[in-house]
């Protein structure tokens, strides 16, 4: 049975994932910043609820306790709790508090998941990684604006580049995934159908153990960096 971890699951994309994850059969560990949320959303799909604050140190270690006492090991991370798509902003006026609890969220989150599940991810032998990541943080399209929410997902891929290389003796694949322009509370109306965002999420968390590592990707296919 393979164990997965979804950050952010509770509603969105996150949940999407939770649910197309459980629907292969796996055993998904739902995660939020709100107990209450996290137990009503796994409820509903069926899958394991667990209180986590990606920016909480305590409430990380706590998280990386209770799976190990649970099932000892992991094998998938989905890095996806995210915040501020700051579209009000722009680079030369923006407001650096707001950019540091973007960074705060969305790369040293991800970035501490990492570091503290490294053992229970080693401890299956062969384990993946994927950060949900977003075309606005590749550099080979990107424009002005949105400058907290660019800049972290661009940091966000470097530390995916990073870690795929540093984790590749330990049968650890990590990449990135862009889900798409999705009609989430983040992305807004007009985008895709979440259930479509979240497939190649769902591709880069189940890979054969020969598939790709330190790529970015949507939809199963490469994005430029």
């Amino acid at each position: 049975m393979t164990i997965c971890l979804v950050t952010g699951g509770n509603r969105g994309i996150g949940r999407e994932v939770c649910r197309q994850l459980a629907a292969l059969g796996h055993t998904v560990v739902l995660t939020a910043r709100d107990a209450g949320g996290a137990r009503a959303a796994a409820v509903e799909l069926g899958v394991e609820p667990l209180a986590l604050d990606v920016t909480d140190p305590a409430s990380v270690t706590a998280a990386v306790d209770a799976v190990s006492r649970r099932h000892g090991r992991l094998d998938v991370l989905v890095n996806n709790a995210a915040i501020l798509y700051d579209t009000w902003q722009r680079g030369v006026s923006a407001d650096l508090g707001v950019v540091r609890d973007a960074m705060e969220t969305n790369v040293y989150g991800p970035w501490r998941m990492v570091r503290e599940f490294l053992p229970l991810l080693r401890s299956g032998g062969s384990a993946r990684v994927v950060n949900v990541s977003s075309e606005g943080g590749s550099l080979a399209s990107m424009g002005g604006g949105t400058p907290a929410y660019s800049v972290s997902k661009a940091a966000l891929n470097a530390l995916t580049r990073i870690l795929a290389d540093e984790l590749r003796g330990d049968a650890i694949l990590v990449n990135a995934v862009c889900p798409g322009w999705v009609a989430t509370d983040m992305g807004g109306a007009g985008g895709r159908p979440v259930a479509d965002g979240a497939v190649g999420i769902v591709w880069a968390a189940t890979l054969p153990g020969d598939g790709p590592t330190g790529g970015f990707f949507r939809d199963g296919e490469p994005v430029a960096w």
